[in-house]
């Protein structure tokens, strides 16, 4: 079976040039997760990390500008 999410992703606020961290929580553990923008893949690097214990699957956006949201 596919994994679902069972916690999906929050809108959350935060400040230019912050850091935001997103969280979803998914049906089956260590299940692949691609995190996307629209429909560009995003990849781990000086802007994003991407980490993932479980079934819990986090997106750390760092350095925010207005085009992150």
């Amino acid at each position: 079976l596919p994994a679902l999410f069972k916690q999906e992703l929050q809108n959350t606020e935060a400040e230019e040039g912050g850091t935001v961290t997103l969280r979803c929580e998914l049906t089956k553990p260590n299940a692949p997760v691609e995190w996307r923008k629209g429909d560009i893949t995003l990849y781990p690097g000086l802007k994003y990390e991407m980490k993932q214990q479980g079934s819990t699957a986090e997106l750390v956006i760092y350095d925010l500008e207005l085009d992150d949201s």
